[in-house]
C-alpha cells in the first residue's frame, strides 16, 4: 500500500467522529500492519496486491462515513477476505494483517 494511500485512509480513520477512540487506535494500528504486508506481496504479485490495497482504502473511508447502509461496508470486507485468501499460502502476514483489520472493521458495528 502506497504510503499516501495509508495516510489518507488514517486520516479518514482518525476523522470520523463516530468511532471510539480505542477503536481507532486498533483500526490505525491494523493498517499500520497492512502496510509492509502488501508491500511484500506486490513484489511478486503486483495487481493483486493492489486490488487489496483499494479494497483497504475503500474499507477504511467507508468505515469513516458512517453510513446508512452497513451492507456496503461487509460486501467490501468481504471482498477483502476473499482477495486475500489467495495469498495464504505464499503471503501468511497479510492475510492475518486482512483479518486483523477486517475483524476490528466488523466489531464496529457500523
Amino acid at each position: 500500500m502506497s504510503e499516501q494511500s495509508i495516510e489518507k485512509s488514517k486520516s479518514a480513520v482518525e476523522a470520523a467522529n463516530h468511532i471510539s477512540p480505542e477503536k481507532k487506535a486498533e483500526l490505525l494500528d491494523a493498517l499500520e500492519k497492512i502496510k509492509p504486508a502488501i508491500a511484500q506481496a506486490s513484489q511478486v504479485h503486483s495487481e493483486h496486491a493492489r486490488n487489496i490495497a483499494k479494497l483497504v482504502e475503500a474499507s477504511a473511508h467507508t468505515a469513516a462515513r458512517k453510513q446508512e447502509h452497513p451492507e456496503h461496508l461487509g460486501k467490501l470486507l468481504q471482498e477483502l477476505r476473499q482477495a486475500a485468501r489467495n495469498f495464504e499460502a505464499s503471503h501468511p502476514h497479510l492475510v492475518a494483517a486482512i483479518t486483523e483489520y477486517s475483524t476490528v472493521l466488523s466489531a464496529l458495528g457500523i
